[in-house]
């Protein structure tokens, strides 16, 4: 696929309020490090944990730099598209970045960026609705429940028990890298959780405990999406949560997923479906649980600014696909002009 054209500019914009801001800085190094400098050139804009735009300063090709610091000479949004043909690469993970709202910016501000567009942002981010969203168009999933925070009391949190039974899973619905995801196994810790992940968002998930694998496909493309193989993670935790993502490295994580060969092609075809039914573009990891001697796969989310380590799983699958990191950053780039020239067919008469 075309790269990018000569003579654009990457606009990396990480950090941000959520609590996956240390996430993003990280992800924000090792990007810009990926990126040909022969072919691009790049700036950074590091948003601080207070909300306040910076122009940071970006590596030299080649040093080792672990993690980016938001701060440097003050800035603001529009200051994106003070560049020479800007394509903005948001790496801003969680709510104020990943759930629509840097996207729109870019779009008011009539900038290419690398990734989904507003609605698929902010429904992907959104874990209640994508779940409708994903049920009705047949999706398989796990068994889940929706509360706001102003209904959680004593009854419906047992209903809940009821229903799904114990152990179960609480979720904040928009929040994303594990974080404030607990399992729980009894009434007492279920409230708890509860009032836990409600003071990351109003909506909270409810989700059966399942008992299978962990299987999770990367996907990219536009109108024509394409899925790499499968990847696995056995958790080195009870499951897969913040500190094992990005803290202890117990986690082992296998690329490609050891799966028969129907196995993989299913699960290759639901994670296309599921990013066709949110209206994703550019990019996304899907992740679903496998039952192999029951149900199935069933999609646990899909997340619309993955990780993006060289380790992190987005870029493994790839790699495992054929697409190596380097090359998979310019084709998103090659994505993201792709449908800024389509929308502007589309809009300007």
């Amino acid at each position: 696929m075309a790269g990018a054209s000569a003579g654009t500019t990457l606009v990396v914009v990480f950090g941000g309020r959520s609590a996956e801001h240390d996430v993003s800085c990280v992800t924000a190094a090792h990007v810009i490090a990926a990126v040909d400098r022969s072919r691009n050139d790049v700036v950074a804009y590091g948003i601080d944990r207070a909300g306040s735009w910076h122009r940071v300063s970006v590596p030299e090709p080649g040093m080792r730099v672990d993690r980016l610091e938001p701060t440097g000479t003050p800035a603001s949004p529009a200051d994106l598209a003070a560049h020479t043909a800007p394509v903005v690469v948001p790496l801003v993970h969680g709510p104020l970045g990943e759930d629509g709202t840097l996207q729109g910016v870019c779009e008011i501000l009539d900038l290419a960026y690398v990734g989904s567009g507003v609605l698929a942002s902010a429904l992907a981010m959104d874990k209640a609705v994508a779940k409708r969203v994903l049920a009705t168009a047949g999706i398989p999933q796990v068994r889940h429940a929706v509360l706001r925070e102003d209904r959680l009391t004593a009854d419906s949190l047992a209903a809940i028990a009821d229903d799904l039974g114990y152990p179960l899973f609480v979720k904040p619905a928009n929040m994303g890298s594990s974080v404030g995801v607990v399992k729980v196994a009894d009434a007492g810790a279920l409230e708890i959780a509860a009032r836990e992940a409600s003071s990351y968002d109003e909506w909270i998930v409810f989700e059966e405990a399942v008992v299978g694998r962990e299987i999770e496909v990367a996907v990219i493309g536009n109108r024509e999406p394409r899925a790499s193989l499968p990847g696995e993670i056995v958790p080195g935790h009870e499951f897969y949560d913040y500190e094992d993502k990005y803290l202890d490295d117990g986690a082992s994580l296998s690329t490609p997923a050891d799966l028969a060969p129907h196995a993989t092609a299913r699960v290759r075809e639901l994670a296309i479906a599921a990013y066709e039914a949110l209206h994703c573009e550019g990019m996304a990891r899907v992740d679903f649980f496998w039952e192999e001697a029951g149900r199935g796969f069933l999609c646990n989310e899909v997340n619309t600014i993955p990780g993006f380590t060289p380790i992190s799983m987005y870029p493994r699958m790839w790699r495992a696909t054929g697409l190596d990191y380097p090359d998979l950053i310019d084709e998103l780039v090659s994505l993201a002009l792709e449908r800024h020239r389509r929308r502007k067919r589309n809009t300007v008469r």
